[in-house]
């Protein structure tokens, strides 16, 4: 009981605060001229709480126990981590209602889907679990960050269409208009698509050593490795094509939408099939 009270604290948490910054950032006549001291407070305190939560599954009776739960609930910690962080360097505040709200209802879900015991427990399983939710994390931001930066560049040549539209200071409205130039912002994500693909690297490595040291052989063909392949490779020809070409604004957007429904298939996708829909958990 005192574990699902304290998903639940979490939830609440979260949900108060997309709440809080929809309601001061989005719908208020005068918005909030940049975070306050309590809010990042309050952001940290509920980070502090949803980490809890991820380490029930990992010290439970029995250790540990990962599902698709896990994977999720973890992707959307570390997404709400990064923009904690980064709010300390540019305003994101634009994303803050989405990430919170994300993060909201995925915190409980370890209480209710607590996954499996995994076949092994050996120092290259807890790199390569590690290496998986970094990765995954990473890619999630790069994926919110790209949609954000969608959402903008549309708003502006909309405007821009118009004879009469004002400056382009003057085109975005509330936390859209505190954002970096979309420049600053494309760099940005191209450092977090980078990265991502460098974690999502070395997972496919470790897995394939962890598969080696169970099985005997290094790749398994199973949907989770088919789906991780084609998510490396989906990166990989973005960073080519960004290197090569200048892929940018909607063909950036879409091959990181792809590749990120890559990575949700080979992590949280496939466990949710495997222990909710056939009930293999």
């Amino acid at each position: 009981m005192p574990d699902i009270v304290i998903h639940a604290v979490t939830a609440a948490a979260y949900a108060g605060l997309a709440w809080h910054f929809w309601r001061t950032r989005w719908h208020a006549s005068a918005p909030v001229s940049g975070p306050k001291v309590w809010e990042r407070g309050a952001i940290f305190a509920a980070l502090a709480l949803h980490a809890w939560c991820l380490a029930v599954p990992l010290v439970g009776p029995q250790v540990p126990r990962i599902g698709f739960a896990f994977a999720l609930s973890s992707m959307l910690w570390l997404a709400v981590f990064f923009y904690w962080a980064e709010g300390f360097f540019m305003d994101l505040e634009a994303l803050q209602p989405i990430v919170l709200g994300l993060a909201a209802a995925a915190a409980p879900l370890t209480a209710f889907f607590p996954g499996r015991v995994p076949l092994s427990t050996s120092p290259e399983f807890w790199l390569h679990l590690t290496l998986v939710v970094l990765s995954s994390g990473v890619l999630t931001v790069a994926m919110l960050h790209s949609v954000l930066m969608a959402f903008v560049e549309r708003m502006l040549h909309r405007a821009h269409r118009d004879a009469a539209a004002a400056p382009e200071h003057a085109l975005l409205r509330g936390p859209l208009a505190k954002l970096p130039p979309l420049l600053t912002m494309e760099r940005l994500l191209f450092v977090l698509i980078g990265l991502g693909f460098a974690l999502l690297t070395l997972t496919l490595i470790t897995g394939m050593t962890l598969s080696e040291t169970l099985f005997g052989r290094a790749l398994r063909f199973t949907h989770e490795t088919l789906f991780a392949v084609v998510a490396w490779i989906v990166f990989g020809v973005l960073l080519g094509g960004r290197v090569v070409y200048g892929w940018r604004g909607r063909v950036a957007m879409r091959w990181v939408l792809a590749g990120f429904l890559m990575v949700v298939l080979a992590g949280v996708g496939s466990r949710f099939v495997l222990e909710v829909l056939l009930g293999r958990g």
